[in-house]
Protein backbone atom coordinates (compact mmCIF):
# COMPACT_ATOMS: atom_id res chain seq x y z
CA UNK A 1 0.00 0.00 0.00
CA UNK A 2 1.33 3.43 -0.89
CA UNK A 3 1.23 6.55 1.22
CA UNK A 4 0.37 10.10 0.21
CA UNK A 5 2.77 13.04 0.78
CA UNK A 6 1.13 13.79 4.15
CA UNK A 7 1.80 10.24 5.36
CA UNK A 8 -1.75 8.84 5.21
CA UNK A 9 -2.26 5.54 3.41
CA UNK A 10 -3.84 5.80 -0.05
CA UNK A 11 -6.63 3.48 -1.05
CA UNK A 12 -6.11 1.66 -4.34
CA UNK A 13 -8.09 3.21 -7.19
CA UNK A 14 -11.42 1.58 -7.85
CA UNK A 15 -12.05 0.27 -11.33
CA UNK A 16 -14.50 2.46 -13.26
CA UNK A 17 -18.17 1.64 -13.06
CA UNK A 18 -19.33 -0.29 -16.13
CA UNK A 19 -22.83 -0.84 -17.44
CA UNK A 20 -23.65 -4.55 -17.49
CA UNK A 21 -27.19 -4.39 -18.91
CA UNK A 22 -29.95 -1.96 -19.81
CA UNK A 23 -33.40 -3.49 -19.56
CA UNK A 24 -37.06 -2.71 -20.11
CA UNK A 25 -40.07 -4.89 -19.48
CA UNK A 26 -40.97 -7.34 -22.22
CA UNK A 27 -42.33 -5.70 -25.40
CA UNK A 28 -45.13 -8.26 -25.34
CA UNK A 29 -46.97 -5.60 -23.34
CA UNK A 30 -47.38 -3.59 -26.56
CA UNK A 31 -49.26 -6.35 -28.44
CA UNK A 32 -52.81 -5.05 -27.82
CA UNK A 33 -51.91 -1.38 -28.31
CA UNK A 34 -50.32 -2.31 -31.64
CA UNK A 35 -53.47 -4.12 -32.72
CA UNK A 36 -55.49 -1.02 -31.79
CA UNK A 37 -53.20 1.11 -33.98
CA UNK A 38 -53.61 -1.26 -36.94
CA UNK A 39 -57.40 -1.42 -36.47
CA UNK A 40 -57.68 2.37 -36.22
CA UNK A 41 -55.63 2.83 -39.39
CA UNK A 42 -57.73 0.21 -41.19
CA UNK A 43 -61.00 1.78 -40.05
CA UNK A 44 -59.93 5.27 -41.15
CA UNK A 45 -58.76 3.90 -44.51
CA UNK A 46 -62.02 2.02 -45.03
CA UNK A 47 -64.47 4.70 -43.91
CA UNK A 48 -62.68 7.89 -45.09
CA UNK A 49 -63.53 7.29 -48.76
CA UNK A 50 -67.14 6.30 -48.03
CA UNK A 51 -68.20 9.36 -46.04
CA UNK A 52 -69.72 12.28 -47.97
CA UNK A 53 -70.23 14.93 -45.32
CA UNK A 54 -67.31 17.01 -44.05
CA UNK A 55 -68.42 16.73 -40.42
CA UNK A 56 -68.43 12.91 -40.72
CA UNK A 57 -64.84 12.90 -41.98
CA UNK A 58 -63.77 15.28 -39.21
CA UNK A 59 -65.53 13.11 -36.62
CA UNK A 60 -63.88 9.97 -38.02
CA UNK A 61 -60.39 11.50 -37.88
CA UNK A 62 -61.00 12.94 -34.40
CA UNK A 63 -62.24 9.61 -33.05
CA UNK A 64 -59.27 7.79 -34.62
CA UNK A 65 -56.84 10.31 -33.12
CA UNK A 66 -58.41 9.92 -29.66
CA UNK A 67 -58.30 6.12 -29.86
CA UNK A 68 -54.68 6.12 -31.01
CA UNK A 69 -53.69 8.59 -28.29
CA UNK A 70 -55.42 6.76 -25.44
CA UNK A 71 -54.91 3.15 -26.48
CA UNK A 72 -51.57 3.24 -28.29
CA UNK A 73 -49.45 6.29 -27.43
CA UNK A 74 -50.09 6.32 -23.66
CA UNK A 75 -49.20 2.61 -23.21
CA UNK A 76 -46.15 3.11 -25.44
CA UNK A 77 -45.01 6.12 -23.40
CA UNK A 78 -45.55 4.18 -20.15
CA UNK A 79 -43.49 1.27 -21.50
CA UNK A 80 -40.70 3.56 -22.71
CA UNK A 81 -40.55 5.49 -19.44
CA UNK A 82 -39.55 2.49 -17.27
CA UNK A 83 -35.88 1.49 -17.50
CA UNK A 84 -33.55 -0.67 -15.46
CA UNK A 85 -29.76 -0.30 -15.63
CA UNK A 86 -27.42 -2.81 -14.00
CA UNK A 87 -23.85 -1.61 -13.44
CA UNK A 88 -20.90 -3.15 -11.65
CA UNK A 89 -21.72 -1.13 -8.49
CA UNK A 90 -25.49 -0.60 -8.42
CA UNK A 91 -28.92 -1.18 -9.88
CA UNK A 92 -30.64 1.96 -11.20
CA UNK A 93 -34.42 2.00 -11.66
CA UNK A 94 -35.98 4.91 -13.55
CA UNK A 95 -39.67 5.37 -14.17
CA UNK A 96 -42.28 8.03 -14.62
CA UNK A 97 -43.31 10.29 -17.42
CA UNK A 98 -44.31 13.64 -15.93
CA UNK A 99 -42.69 12.96 -12.54
CA UNK A 100 -39.38 11.17 -12.97
CA UNK A 101 -38.35 8.78 -10.19
CA UNK A 102 -34.84 7.35 -9.91
CA UNK A 103 -33.99 4.68 -7.38
CA UNK A 104 -30.57 3.15 -6.81
CA UNK A 105 -29.61 -0.01 -4.96
CA UNK A 106 -25.93 -0.55 -4.20
CA UNK A 107 -24.72 -4.11 -4.65
CA UNK A 108 -22.44 -3.73 -1.64
CA UNK A 109 -25.45 -3.28 0.69
CA UNK A 110 -26.68 -6.78 -0.04
CA UNK A 111 -30.18 -7.95 -0.84
CA UNK A 112 -32.22 -11.04 -1.66
CA UNK A 113 -33.10 -11.69 -5.29
CA UNK A 114 -35.93 -13.95 -6.43
CA UNK A 115 -37.95 -14.51 -9.61
CA UNK A 116 -41.73 -14.76 -9.88
CA UNK A 117 -43.38 -15.97 -13.09
CA UNK A 118 -46.84 -16.44 -14.50
CA UNK A 119 -47.51 -19.13 -17.08
CA UNK A 120 -47.36 -16.54 -19.88
CA UNK A 121 -44.05 -15.17 -18.62
CA UNK A 122 -42.67 -18.72 -18.47
CA UNK A 123 -43.59 -19.24 -22.12
CA UNK A 124 -41.59 -16.14 -23.08
CA UNK A 125 -38.74 -16.75 -20.57
CA UNK A 126 -39.42 -13.51 -18.77
CA UNK A 127 -40.47 -12.81 -15.21
CA UNK A 128 -40.67 -10.38 -12.33
CA UNK A 129 -37.37 -10.05 -10.47
CA UNK A 130 -38.06 -9.25 -6.80
CA UNK A 131 -35.27 -7.54 -4.87
CA UNK A 132 -35.73 -7.47 -1.11
CA UNK A 133 -33.32 -4.91 0.29
CA UNK A 134 -34.85 -4.64 3.74
CA UNK A 135 -37.41 -2.00 2.80
CA UNK A 136 -41.13 -2.41 3.51
CA UNK A 137 -41.91 -3.45 -0.04
CA UNK A 138 -39.49 -5.26 -2.32
CA UNK A 139 -38.29 -3.54 -5.49
CA UNK A 140 -39.77 -5.29 -8.52
CA UNK A 141 -38.25 -5.33 -11.99
CA UNK A 142 -41.48 -6.03 -13.86
CA UNK A 143 -41.62 -8.61 -16.65
CA UNK A 144 -37.91 -8.55 -17.48
CA UNK A 145 -36.67 -10.69 -20.40
CA UNK A 146 -34.36 -13.56 -19.36
CA UNK A 147 -35.24 -13.14 -15.69
CA UNK A 148 -33.06 -16.09 -14.60
CA UNK A 149 -29.96 -14.47 -16.12
CA UNK A 150 -30.82 -11.14 -14.47
CA UNK A 151 -31.20 -12.87 -11.09
CA UNK A 152 -27.90 -14.70 -11.53
CA UNK A 153 -26.06 -11.54 -12.62
CA UNK A 154 -27.41 -9.51 -9.69
CA UNK A 155 -26.41 -12.24 -7.22
CA UNK A 156 -22.88 -12.46 -8.66
CA UNK A 157 -22.44 -8.68 -8.67
CA UNK A 158 -23.67 -8.47 -5.09
CA UNK A 159 -21.32 -11.23 -3.92
CA UNK A 160 -18.37 -9.63 -5.73
CA UNK A 161 -19.14 -6.18 -4.28
CA UNK A 162 -19.41 -7.52 -0.76
CA UNK A 163 -16.08 -9.34 -0.98
CA UNK A 164 -14.39 -6.20 -2.39
CA UNK A 165 -15.82 -4.10 0.47
CA UNK A 166 -14.69 -6.69 3.03
CA UNK A 167 -11.14 -6.71 1.59
CA UNK A 168 -10.99 -2.90 1.70
CA UNK A 169 -12.18 -2.88 5.32
CA UNK A 170 -9.56 -5.43 6.25
CA UNK A 171 -6.82 -3.42 4.53
CA UNK A 172 -7.86 -0.16 6.17
CA UNK A 173 -8.05 -1.78 9.62
CA UNK A 174 -4.66 -3.49 9.29
CA UNK A 175 -2.82 -0.39 8.02
CA UNK A 176 -2.37 1.39 11.29
CA UNK A 177 -3.09 0.57 14.89
CA UNK A 178 -1.57 3.85 16.03
CA UNK A 179 -3.79 6.37 17.71
CA UNK A 180 -3.70 9.81 16.16
CA UNK A 181 -4.56 12.76 18.37
CA UNK A 182 -5.23 16.03 16.61
CA UNK A 183 -2.64 15.61 13.89
CA UNK A 184 0.26 14.50 16.11
CA UNK A 185 1.60 10.98 16.32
Amino acid sequence: MTTSPDGTPEQPAQPPERVIARLRSNARRLFWPSLVLIAAAGAVGYFAGRLDEVWEVVLLWSAAAAVVLLLFLLPLAAWLSRRYTITTRRLIIRHGFFVRVRQELLHSRGYDVSVRRTWLQSAFRSGDVLINSGLEHPVVLKDVPKADQVQRALSELMDHSQTVVAVRRQQSESVSDETTVWGSR
